[in-house]
């Protein structure tokens, strides 16, 4: 072999070493960089750890939380609000252990005052306003044999220009749109001469109740800002704009959607003793024993309970397992400090927590390649939506999750292995908000003494539970269950229920406008 071809060659053999160097250093970064992703991954599935025994210690201060939020105004992160609905549509009103024997009643005639059978009957309506937009509906109602015979509603789009306007300005509209609502209800459901029209109205924005058809205005959300509406009662204001147009109509109640939850569930189902919303944002309400209620001035309900909304969004315990990505989101929201529950449960911020993790690691990883994808940036791009349709991909190739990936966030290429990480990604941010939401219902169950099975009796109990994260997040749902069943124990579990009961901001509150109704006890409905 000549000196050029034996140079050749061994300039030939240098170069593949290099090469082979250089993938060989590739690979090694790339394992290096692969092995960092999966470990964050794993550390942030340690801090989301949610234990059975956490969740007990978050279960016992969610009641030290509820006993001390019903004890004085202020005393605890739960407002505990009494809501003044203490005459829930169920068909029965609840047995009052306060009534005693003594009193000279005989057992049947003491059975047949706790157990008024009011079956309610006729046709009430709603109005569901939390938004830019709202609803009216007409709920024929059949009592406790039919039930809801028939359902009509309408959506109404709120002109942005009313959102920032004059109050008088905004509930004139909603009357006018009310009342051509009301034109079309048909003749044999007209009211007799001297009776009014009643209503449920489902006013989803901060109030302070003072009655249960009453209320002042604390502040506006959600883009409304009407100055001279604050501090007002919106009860008061929605009548004056009936009176103008002569709109004969009552309203009845005064509600939020997760009381209505309640009343919706509780007309079907006499066992139902809370309520839950699970969708973008979360609450909770339970019937509670009025003398359960120190702060309750008044006097006490002839029912005996009272329905309390938790505001359980803002509960916070040092038991409740936070990440360094749920703080990031905390301090980065528009209420810091505030609503910390709702923040790692609800479908809100679900996706988001997803994201965060995802953008760290790009950033710290380069899991998404050498650069940082821009749109992974963008706070709230990843949706609890999208988060559960690649959560549910049960394709072999995750097709489902490359394509989220790329229509969201211009990311190409994605191998199985990564999105297979994705995946196990949104499946600890869903566990553990699903796990901690169970925690939640079970303090409830605690606080009311539906924890345990009691020897000898049938007691049943049922949540119900009302929101897109619940209704259509799957595996959230299946593990929300699953896991108050462990918390509960195989013998408690079989008293207590978990069911979906939907509308509660429509047929719920028309529900509630029945049971306040002025003419209970002077006609059947």
């Amino acid at each position: 072999m000549g000196k050029v071809a034996v140079g050749v060659a061994v300039v030939c053999a240098a170069a593949a070493c290099a090469a082979a160097a250089l993938v060989v250093r590739r690979r090694m970064r790339s394992s290096g960089k692969w092995g960092r992703a999966v470990a964050m991954v794993r550390e942030f599935e340690k801090q989301c750890g949610a234990p059975i025994a956490k969740l007990r210690q978050v279960a016992d201060a969610m009641d030290v939380e509820m006993h001390a939020g019903l004890a004085s105004e202020g005393g605890s992160k739960l407002k505990m609000l009494i809501t003044f609905v203490d005459n829930l549509p169920s068909g029965f009103v609840l047995f009052n252990p306060t009534i005693p024997f003594s009193q000279g009643l005989t057992f049947s005639a003491l059975i047949t005052l706790c157990f008024h059978d009011r079956d309610e009957k006729g046709i009430f309506y709603a109005l569901d306003l939390g938004g830019t937009n709202f609803r009216t509906l007409r709920v024929h109602l059949g009592g406790k044999e039919n039930g809801v015979v028939n359902l009509e509603s309408e959506e109404v789009s709120i002109p942005p220009h009313l959102m920032t306007g004059c109050s008088h300005e905004l509930f004139d509209f909603i009357a006018e749109k009310l009342a051509k609502f009301v034109s079309s209800e048909p003749e044999e459901f007209h009211p007799a001469p001297g009776r009014q029209r009643e209503l449920g109205f489902t006013f989803s924005f901060p109030v302070r109740q003072t009655s249960i058809s009453s209320g002042t205005l604390i502040k506006w959300t959600k883009g409304f800002n009407i100055e001279d509406a604050v501090g007002e009662d919106v009860v008061g204001e929605l009548t004056k704009s009936f009176e103008k147009i002569g709109l004969d109509m009552r309203v009845a109640a005064l509600v939020n959607d997760t009381v209505g939850t309640v009343a919706r569930a509780r007309f079907n189902n006499p066992d139902v003793v809370a309520g839950v919303i699970l969708g973008t944002g979360t609450n909770a309400a339970y019937v509670e024993s009025a003398h359960a209620i120190p702060k309750w001035q008044g006097l006490l309900p002839k029912s005996g309970e009272m329905v309390i909304n938790m505001e359980w969004g803002n509960f916070r315990s040092s038991h409740l397992p936070l990440t360094p990505y749920d703080q990031d989101l905390d301090l980065e929201s528009l209420n810091p400090g505030e609503q910390i529950f709702e923040k790692i449960i609800s479908g809100m911020y679900l996706g988001d927590i997803v994201r965060r993790v995802l953008l760290r690691m790009a950033e710290e990883a380069d899991f998404f390649g050498d650069t940082v994808p821009p749109k992974l940036k963008i706070p709230f791009i990843i949706r609890t939506p999208d988060m559960s349709a690649m959560h549910h991909d049960a394709s072999s190739d995750l097709n489902v999750v490359g394509t989220k990936l790329k229509d969201l966030l211009k990311i190409d290429n994605t191998s199985l292995q990564m999105r297979k990480l994705v995946v196990e990604l949104c499946d600890i941010v869903a566990t553990r908000g699903a796990r901690l939401s169970a925690a939640g219902i079970f303090g409830i169950l605690k606080k009311i003494g539906r924890d345990t099975a009691k020897g000898g009796e049938k007691q049943k109990s049922v949540i119900a539970l009302d929101g897109g994260l619940f209704e259509h997040y799957t595996e959230f749902r299946s593990s929300l269950e699953s896991t108050l069943k462990e918390l509960l124990g195989d013998e408690a579990a079989d008293t207590v229920g978990v069911e979906h009961s939907n509308d509660g901001s429509g047929i719920g509150a028309a529900l509630l406008a029945a049971s306040n109704s002025q003419y209970l006890g002077v006609q059947d409905f």
